[in-house]
């Protein structure tokens, strides 16, 4: 009896310290909650089957399988890395139109955020057949649609390979580093309009159309490389500031046929201006083009008939703040188009004919549309996801392209994303919230109803039971005449006759949102972290934030970090006020565009905040890229007094709390002259402060041990400054 007790109390006292368990920064780094996902899922044009990348950590072995979609059982494996000599492995992979062959990833190394060198392997699935690119690393390898050939990108000139022959064939010459750029963006671009190759094939496979990136007049920023040799190298790029030349460009046609290069043109006269998008119609001739002005409120598609040699303005926006360029761009069979605007001040689906005419405001209501999946010709129905159900919440709808019988396919309240079936028949969805870790689950598209469910994160919701967890609860609070969106973390064991210290993060970007209904990013479990040790961790999304509409994100234009500083201000001030929360010891947070923020808050609300943590910051606008600050604040010559007035740099003198500045050397977006000038700034006006700097660190701050360290320091800084009483 003695010995059944003293293993029951073992049993209990066990119990009783899993359920206790802390959340560790060693746990958070070294991967304790990771999700599980579906890698590189693909659909395959048969509508019935879908690919998975898969990886076998034991063996070594890349797989690309095969599986059915209304049994979810693997069909085939497609092609084995175990079966290709010329290779030991793969970690991407991608199909040519007609799904006959695929580009193999073998190896890859970053150049900026979105761009890589890489070597690749082409697939012959019918041959089994393996070919290399190049022996040498390029970029963007694309297969024509006929799968004969794959144009690339090389020391800033296009080539073509014919997979038959192994001819390879340069189509530009003058290509040169930090001078001429074919076919692939320059570093604003890449940043910005979020694209690298900038290329396209026609359906015929004869025609590639290309950007051409004249760069010659951009001026250059220099960062030097410490690496771990005796002296240091440079890193010398393109990188216009606000203001500042921006490259040239210009649109051309190579045609494979002809062997004949020739300049594009369209009849309006353009000055200063960009080309964001460029994308071949279901004419093999046709070209569709999209042309911006330097302000980016004015946005122009142009069809190009490259036989013809004409071209016409089809669609023509203006905005009297900017316009957003998206990828949603579709063209149906007979080439009217569907496009995604925010004309009546919420972002919806619209129908053009091929000649730019409305046809038809597919959807409408005060709720942003924020993903376009795609057109079902043979049903005539649209699939897009939205906010209908809040602006936290995303779910899946289709709806006819008449803006008739619209349905919600998805029922989970948090944040619902698809992935559709070639032919639409079914989608995958991935599902998840605050309170549940992604769920992936087969949905027929015609009804909304479950199929089958394909995977879910069950062994990690178990593990984190055991686990001191907070519920993330949501909210919102009036602040400056807005109800803004809120989440809060409060200590497990949260006593509202207790005063707490509250420590808050916020990003408030442009279009941003940081307050949504889905499964933790890495930041949530030091949130969780810190709310276990006694904290009141909160986020709030001020004015200038997306999904509430274009006036509420479009209002702090030409005055980036005056709404959204003085929303956090009054909210710090409005939640010091609850009786179980220490006005005296309040901080703020951010990365980034974020660390431009804290540091303002911190400054200009200085009766507010004791401390503030900045990561990465922009610290004045005129440090920062052409393409991004002129969206939003046009240009330093034409609105100086925006750029200067809600610069944290021009506010030091007013530094009274505690402040830890953070920047990694190699960052080559907000760049460590940020941080430099601001620290000058700081040391003139005779202000103490902290700061750390990360030797070859580029904006993400990562590698080896620096994000365990980088996260330290913070936790270590916020105890040091907030938790005295702790």
């Amino acid at each position: 009896m003695r010995h059944l007790a003293a293993v029951f109390c073992f049993l209990m006292t066990s119990l009783v310290f899993c359920q206790e368990k802390q959340i560790t920064l060693q746990d958070i780094w070294s991967g304790t909650f990771r999700t599980e996902g579906m890698q590189a899922l693909h659909s395959m044009e048969n509508g019935n089957q879908y690919s998975v990348l898969n990886f076998d950590r034991q063996s070594r072995t890349s797989t690309i399988d095969i599986y059915d979609y209304k049994t979810l059982e693997k069909v085939k494996t497609l092609v084995s890395s175990t079966d290709i000599s010329e290779i030991q492995g793969f970690f991407d992979y991608s199909f040519n139109a007609d799904e006959s062959k695929i580009i193999l990833t073998t190896k890859s190394q970053p150049v900026f955020r979105r761009s890589t060198l890489g070597e690749y392997y082409i697939y012959d699935i019918a041959s089994k057949d393996v070919t290399k690119v190049s022996d040498d690393l390029v970029q963007e390898p694309t297969l024509s649609p006929d799968g004969t050939k794959v144009a690339y990108g090389f020391e800033n000139n296009l080539f073509v390979k014919d997979l038959k022959s192994g001819n390879v064939e340069q189509l530009t010459t003058d290509g040169e580093k930090n001078k001429i750029i074919n076919g692939i963006t320059d570093w604003v671009y890449e940043e910005e309009f979020s694209f690298v190759r900038a290329f396209d094939w026609n359906a015929d496979s004869n025609q590639i159309a290309f950007i051409r990136f004249d760069e010659s007049e951009v001026p250059e920023f220099s960062m030097d490389v410490y690496g771990s040799d005796l002296y240091q190298t440079q890193h010398v790029f393109k990188y216009p500031k606000a203001g500042e030349a921006n490259s040239i460009v210009s649109l051309h046609l190579y045609d494979l046929d002809s062997k004949k290069l020739t300049e594009l043109s369209v009849t309006k006269d353009y000055v200063d201006f960009y080309i964001p998008r460029l994308e071949w119609t279901n004419d093999t001739n046709v070209l569709s083009v999209q042309f911006m002005n330097r302000h980016q409120n004015e946005l122009d598609l142009w069809m190009i008939d490259t036989k013809a040699k004409t071209s016409k303005i089809v669609l023509a926006e203006k905005d009297k703040a900017y316009i957003d360029v998206t990828f949603n761009l579709t063209f149906l069979k007979d080439n009217s188009f569907i496009w995604t605007s925010e004309l009546d001040g919420f972002n919806h689906v619209y129908h053009y004919s091929k000649e730019g005419k409305l046809i038809n405001q597919v959807t409408k209501g005060n709720w942003e549309v924020t993903d376009y999946y795609g057109f079902n010709e043979k049903a005539n129905t649209i699939y897009y996801q939205s906010t209908e159900n809040g602006s936290i919440n995303r779910d899946v709808y289709s709806i006819q392209l008449s803006g008739k019988n619209k349905k919600r396919l998805t029922e989970k309240v948090g944040t619902n994303s698809a992935s559709f079936s070639a032919d639409f028949t079914y989608f995958i969805n991935t599902f998840s919230s605050a309170a549940t870790p992604q769920e992936y689950t087969l949905y027929s598209s015609k009804s909304g109803k479950v199929v089958k469910q394909i995977k879910d994160n069950d062994q990690l919701a178990k593990k984190l039971e055991g686990y001191v967890m907070s519920e993330k609860e949501f909210s919102t609070i009036s602040v400056n005449g807005n109800d803004l969106n809120m989440w809060t973390i409060k200590p497990k064991d949260f006593d509202p006759n207790k005063t707490y210290p509250l420590f808050m993060y916020q990003y408030s970007g442009p279009g941003s949102q940081q307050v949504a209904n889905r499964w933790n990013s890495t930041n949530d479990y030091w949130y969780q972290m810190l709310a276990q040790q006694g904290y009141i961790v909160v986020c709030i999304d001020g004015r200038g934030t997306g999904f509430k509409g274009a006036d509420f994100k479009k209002l702090t234009q030409n005055e980036l970090g005056k709404y959204e500083v003085e929303d956090q201000i009054e909210a710090a001030k409005q939640l010091g006020k609850r009786d179980y929360i220490d006005a005296e010891r309040i901080g703020i947070w951010g990365w980034s565009y974020g660390g431009f923020m804290s540091s303002n808050a911190l400054f200009k609300g200085n009766d507010v905040f004791k401390m503030a943590i900045a990561v990465a910051p922009v610290t004045s606008w005129r440090f920062y890229d052409s393409i991004y600050t002129e969206r939003y604040m046009t240009t330093p010559q034409e609105n100086p007094t925006g750029y200067d007035e809600n610069s944290p740099i021009n506010h030091v003198d007013k530094l009274k709390g505690d402040f830890l500045l953070i920047h990694g050397t190699g960052d080559d977006n907000v760049h460590v002259q940020n941080t430099m000038r601001m620290v000058e700034a700081l040391i003139q006006a005779d202000k103490q402060f902290e700061w750390m700097i990360y030797p070859d660190k580029n904006h993400g701050i990562y590698g080896g041990n620096t994000r365990l360290h980088l996260y330290k320091k913070m936790t270590d800084f916020i105890h040091r400054t907030l938790g005295d009483k702790l």
